[in-house]
């Protein structure tokens, strides 16, 4: 019998919180829309499509997200971090429907 010791393995390392997986919903869409520029906004479906993505989900798991992203982006827009568009105009977050895009805020 030896008395030598197994070699210590080496701990773990954590994975980076920077990984897009690791995102939260609120930082994909805040990332698109800086990506696409103060002055243009972007279509729901693309967080939740990026969102996705970004968790390895399959090519039509986004649509799952499309609830959760309009629950963020209100939450986002009550907190004065995002802007919802309707027709090209600021809607009311506790008051819109149909059709709407998200935008980072103008500064005019």
């Amino acid at each position: 019998m030896s008395s030598e010791k197994p070699p210590a393995k080496a701990p773990k390392s954590p994975k980076p919180v920077d990984r897009p997986e690791r995102l939260p919903l609120e930082e994909t869409i805040l990332r698109l829309c800086a990506a696409r520029g103060a002055e243009k906004s972007i279509c729901p479906t693309d967080a939740a499509k990026a969102f996705a993505q970004a968790r390895g989900e399959d090519d039509l798991g986004w649509r799952n997200w499309l609830t959760q992203v309009r629950s963020t982006a209100v939450g986002m827009a009550r907190q004065g971090r995002l802007i919802i568009y309707r027709k090209g105009k600021p809607a009311d977050p506790d008051d819109f429907r149909g059709v709407y895009r998200l935008g980072l805020p103008r500064s005019e």
